[in-house]
């Protein structure tokens, strides 16, 4: 069963230098708290796998601790670029990084194969675009129709980090609201730790739910507001002045540096 520890605890057992790590959340429950422990804890040479990688990506990028990154679709939600990633493709700024690109589809169908344990998952995506021959996908034919499909290799992460809004005293955990792949994820790696707004005595399942057993769990650790400037639906509310805010301050190199030293590196979540 999972192990109820603090933030600091879960990801020094967790992460390693050279890891693949999937910190996953869809437009909320963006495990922020998690992601900035790592860099206090001066993780490096990291493969950083996410669907829509956003602002913590962005921050990892520009502390260097990214060698590599696995996502689809790389921005600012509603604002624009992400800077950092920007510069390190750009420029080699902080150092180089490696990319390998997929459609949301794509990421979603290799988790689940991971999950699965299968070694790919099928689809029909990629098929008459340009990505298909820039990104680690091949083309298949199905032995019943003779149909070209693609297959997309699974996803297995060291480790994978989600944020929940609540767990019980046994490590069971649930979060509700927009869905992403967090169950897919935790399942296909071979660590795990769930960040939480909250502990109860029992969870009360709700409409629409998703309970992950302890048994699948390595580490929960509470954190409030642990997905903050994003959201944890019914909890805490997303920071949209702060996502607009992160264009201005993520352009300048030095103005990035001396934020993150202010409010992330020293100690202190966004």
């Amino acid at each position: 069963m999972a192990q109820l520890v603090s933030l600091s605890e879960a990801i020094a057992e967790t992460v390693h230098d050279g890891d693949s790590v999937a910190l996953e959340g869809f437009t909320h429950l963006i495990p922020f708290a998690a992601g900035h422990e790592v860099l206090r804890q001066g993780r490096r040479d990291l493969e950083l796998i996410r669907m829509t990688p956003d602002i913590l990506y962005d921050q990892m990028i520009g502390v260097g601790a990214a060698r590599r990154l696995v996502f689809s679709y790389g921005g600012n939600p509603g604002v624009g670029s992400l800077h950092r990633f920007r510069d390190a493709i750009e420029h080699g700024w902080p150092r180089p990084i490696e990319v390998e690109e997929h459609s949301h589809a794509g990421m979603a169908n290799r988790y689940v194969a991971g999950a699965s344990r299968l070694p790919f998952m099928v689809m029909r995506g990629y098929t008459g675009t340009d990505l298909a021959a820039h990104t680690n996908v091949r083309p298949i034919t199905c032995p019943f129709s003779g149909e070209e499909l693609m297959a997309v290799p699974a996803l297995n992460p060291d480790v994978a980090i989600v944020h929940a809004q609540e767990a019980d005293r046994d490590g069971n955990v649930q979060l509700w609201g927009i869905p992403g792949v967090q169950k897919e994820a935790l399942l296909a790696a071979s660590r795990t730790v769930v960040t939480v707004e909250r502990t109860v005595e029992r969870i009360e399942q709700r409409p629409g739910g998703v309970v992950i057993p302890g048994w699948v769990i390595d580490f929960v650790a509470e954190s409030p507001g642990g997905s903050l400037p994003s959201y944890a639906a019914g909890i805490t509310q997303r920071d949209n002045n702060f996502y607009r805010e992160w264009d201005v301050i993520s352009r300048d190199r030095e103005q990035f540096q001396a934020w993150m030293e202010a409010h992330v590196l020293g100690g202190v979540t966004a």
